[in-house]
């Protein structure tokens, strides 16, 4: 259990899932999710050349293991934030809650104390998102995210997270009028591997300025798509008898005389 800070007012908003994306209600306002405008922005060729390489099915299988794993090692630590009991007997259960002590015992020991756990962050008009907590880590104000993986990651290849984490912290900062110091995510494999990455200072800074162009994009995806939706529904104009054209009259006019 970690000590409960009261300074924030953290907002319940529902999350819906529908063809394909997430959005949050946020006070009437249907805002797409983070993890949604960066799956709708990012360049999908490695996604696809991994799925031709391990198939279809296999490439299924892994990402619905990994979703299930990462749930439960979730759920797990936010039990053991709020000092809640949590048991999941099965062997995935039991997988993921290793993980989780990996995960509680190395990295989460420097948290003095939590503001928020599954907190629900919005920037208003442009997106929400769900961060797993946000904290005094090391004494500075931080936003963390617990990830799985099923090897370790090089940080070239988590990019994405870390315009995640930019977002949570560009979101938190303008509701909450903080300025909040780092986003740290706390990453575990099965074989209990721990890894641990830092964004500060100027690189939080450079991945907040990447953060609104993939913010940007996606708006722009989103009225374009509009756009063609728009131009589908429009019906065809009817042409009236007097504005048809007579093909073969025009043929004659236009032959110069012999």
């Amino acid at each position: 259990m970690i000590k409960k800070i009261n300074k924030f007012n953290y907002l319940n908003a529902s999350r819906v899932e529908e063809h394909g994306s997430r959005t949050y209600d946020v006070a009437g306002n249907r805002l797409p999710s983070v993890t949604t405008i960066l799956s709708r922005t990012k360049d999908q060729e490695f996604l696809r050349k991994w799925k031709a390489k391990v198939g279809e099915a296999e490439a299924e299988r892994i990402k619905n293991l990994s979703s299930k794993r990462g749930t439960s090692m979730h759920k797990y630590l936010e039990n053991y934030v709020l000092g809640d009991g949590y048991e999941d007997l099965t062997p995935l259960g039991q997988e993921s809650k290793r993980m989780a002590e990996k995960v509680i015992e190395l990295g989460l020991a420097p948290v003095e104390g939590y503001y928020g756990s599954e907190v629900t962050l919005y920037y208003p008009g442009l997106f929400a998102g769900s961060t797993d907590l946000v904290c005094v880590h090391n004494g500075k104000d931080t936003v963390v995210d617990f990830k799985q993986a099923n090897r370790p990651k090089r940080v070239e290849y988590i990019g994405d997270y870390f315009l995640q984490g930019a977002m949570y912290c560009m979101a938190h900062d303008y509701v909450h009028k903080t300025q909040i110091e780092q986003f740290v995510i706390m990453m575990c494999t099965p074989d209990l591997y721990y890894q641990e990455f830092k964004l500060e200072g100027s690189e939080l800074r450079k991945y907040k300025h990447d953060a609104l162009k993939r913010i940007d994009m996606y708006y722009e995806m989103k009225n374009d798509e509009k756009e063609a939706t728009l131009r589908q529904k429009m019906p065809t104009p009817k042409v009236s008898n007097r504005c048809r054209i007579d093909t073969q009259s025009v043929e004659k006019r236009g032959k110069d005389p012999k």
